[in-house]
């Protein structure tokens, strides 16, 4: 016997296949809700990311472009709710300090530190170790030692320490 055109064996298989899809048809409409609403959180989540890198390299980007602010007064983070424990401050007239100003340079692994504002620096803290954020304690405390920098070093410290 010959066999049948390619034609009809094409149609008769896509015949065969589409009643199995319609005979599976009742127990893929159940799960059918949740699976759109899975692969839309999804897809969601995605660009979310995506999203937030492009926001991230923007912010890398801009910072050098624009002076960094100061945190305003009326804004208060988790981190600024704990008690801080800061080091003795060191008179205006001692000669001491002048000296110690003049030998601490900015730590290599942030050159940008002093141009950085206080939410800069905490989105960057993460990524640093104990003695790097003790290295940038020692370098606040040596030049501006600003109170909510040095908080903020402190707090990190302790939860690094701690973790």
């Amino acid at each position: 016997m010959k066999p049948l055109p390619l034609g009809v064996r094409v149609a008769a298989g896509l015949a065969v296949t589409a009643l199995e899809q319609a005979r599976k048809l009742p127990q893929q409409l159940a799960g059918l809700p949740l699976t759109v609403v899975s692969e839309a959180m999804q897809l969601s989540m995605r660009v979310q990311q995506h999203v937030t890198e492009l926001a991230i390299k923007g912010d890398d980007v801009l910072s050098g472009l624009r002076p960094a602010e100061e945190e305003p007064e009326w804004a208060t983070f988790d981190e600024d709710e704990t008690p801080v424990t800061s080091s003795p401050e060191i008179p205006a007239d001692d000669p001491w300090e002048e000296e110690e100003r003049a030998i601490a340079e900015v730590p290599e692994f942030l050159p940008a530190y002093d141009d950085l504002s206080i939410a800069q620096l905490r989105a960057r803290l993460r990524n640093l170790d104990v003695e790097q954020l003790e290295e940038l304690l020692r370098y606040e405390q040596a030049h501006e030692s600003r109170p909510e920098f040095v908080g903020m070093l402190n707090r990190r410290i302790a939860t690094v320490k701690a973790q």
